[in-house]
């Protein structure tokens, strides 16, 4: 079993090669009228990991999750992939609590692997994130958590 910190440190443009900041790229909010300050948003977010396990430093991730808020607090749901160049990709989906502040967001939730390709196919484990959304354009991310690749389980 290992266990990796996965975590984006430092927000930044999304040419940057460090962590790339979190912003819909084609914003999409619903207002339904079932409630007043009841807000459904589409989000999706690009960047790179930076980790001390080489495994997962310098991969690229990307997520998408539907967010559902009522007075500034609700979920978000959804589904993120990595992709590690030529050693191949993981995937899985991801469930959070989501509470305003002020412009901002913050996520508190669990992903979990729901397979892989290449040298992640097979892939089981998961863990907890947090996410820090300041503005549209700036997210700090860690992810920390338990990852089992197929080679470890059939040794």
């Amino acid at each position: 079993m290992h266990r990796s910190r996965r975590e984006f440190p430092e927000p930044g443009p999304l040419d940057q090669p460090r962590f790339a900041a979190a912003t819909p790229r084609h914003p999409k909010t619903n207002e339904p009228t079932d409630q007043p300050n009841h807000a459904l948003n589409i989000a999706e977010v690009h960047g790179t990991l930076k980790s001390s396990d080489p495994l997962w430093n310098d991969s690229k991730i990307a997520y998408r999750g539907v967010t559902d808020l009522l007075n500034g607090k609700g979920t978000q749901h959804g589904y993120f992939y990595d992709n590690h160049a030529e050693a191949g990709r993981d995937w899985g989906t991801f469930e959070a609590k989501v509470t305003t502040v002020g412009g901002g967001m913050m996520l508190e939730g669990t992903f979990k692997f729901a397979g892989g390709d290449g040298q992640y196919r097979g892939i089981t484990g998961g863990g907890k994130f947090k996410s820090v959304m300041k503005s549209e354009t700036d997210l700090e991310c860690t992810w920390d958590g338990n990852y089992e690749l197929a080679k470890s389980q059939a040794a």
